[in-house]
């Protein structure tokens, strides 16, 4: 995907053209196994598709924005980290890595900043509002893009959160060629035994080995390009509103 606003593929020949940079868009993913048929790197690389969608939207409401390349490493569950090539970083490495970025922009001119992540263990709430005490001028925003949408509209899957029917299908529109369904398996997840942690009334990380045979949870076969294409246009659609505010807007 060759897009200008996106850091990835943009030369400094296009990017010196733009006097003034609103925001960045810094999409957050994992190195993970997902199912059997999905490549490790499914949540960096949907992240990446629909924030170089969004900030191309934007620019025609007049939104600079330009997207960074993917983090391609996130928090990972027991069980799942001991699986060949998934990658575990802590919470201090991704501070880290976040506080770096907030550092470069700043001393360039941006201070308002969006993380899109597409991987459901990350959490950057604590480490928005430690760098926010640090200086509140910057303004980091961040968001899942598969959960501010109802799946049900979309999807036919009730069960769907790991390499399932939407994950899959979104994959399948941006990706087809790194899908590999007649891999795939049936995502069967197993709950725990604590009725408790079933119906959220406490949390517990999830033993990856023990919550799902192929590491996927959710059924993929029902997943097709349309679908992923349908529900990615009002992912999309919804950020390019948000950038806009965001880019024009105070917070209060």
């Amino acid at each position: 995907m060759n897009s200008p606003f996106d850091i990835t593929t943009a030369c400094w020949g296009q990017v010196r053209k733009t006097s003034k940079w609103h925001l960045a868009i810094l999409p957050w993913g994992a190195t993970e196994p997902h199912n059997y048929h999905l490549p490790y790197c499914t949540d960096v690389l949907a992240s990446q598709a629909i924030a170089c969608e969004a900030a191309a939207g934007a620019a025609e409401r007049g939104v600079n924005a330009m997207v960074f390349p993917g983090v391609p490493f996130g928090s990972q569950n027991p069980g799942q980290m001991q699986l060949p090539f998934c990658i575990h970083t802590s919470q201090a490495t991704q501070a880290a890595i976040l506080k770096d970025v907030v550092a470069s922009l700043k001393k360039q001119g941006i201070n308002k900043l969006l993380i899109i992540s597409g991987h459901g263990g990350n959490n950057f709430k604590g480490m928005i509002r430690d760098l926010m005490a640090e200086d509140p001028s910057f303004i980091i925003c961040c968001s899942n893009w598969f959960d501010f949408i109802p799946r049900k509209d979309y999807f036919e899957e009730a069960v769907d959160d790991h390499a399932g029917e939407q994950e899959t299908s979104v994959m399948l529109h941006y990706y087809p060629e790194l899908v590999h369904m007649e891999l795939a398996g049936d995502g069967v997840p197993h709950p725990f035994a604590l009725e408790g942690l079933n119906n959220h009334t406490a949390w517990h990380p999830r033993h990856w080995d023990k919550s799902t045979v192929d590491t996927g949870v959710g059924y993929p076969k029902k997943a097709t390009a349309a679908k992923g294409a349908r529900y990615a246009a009002a992912v999309v659609a919804r950020y390019v509103d948000f950038l806009e505010e965001f880019a024009f807007k105070d917070l209060y």
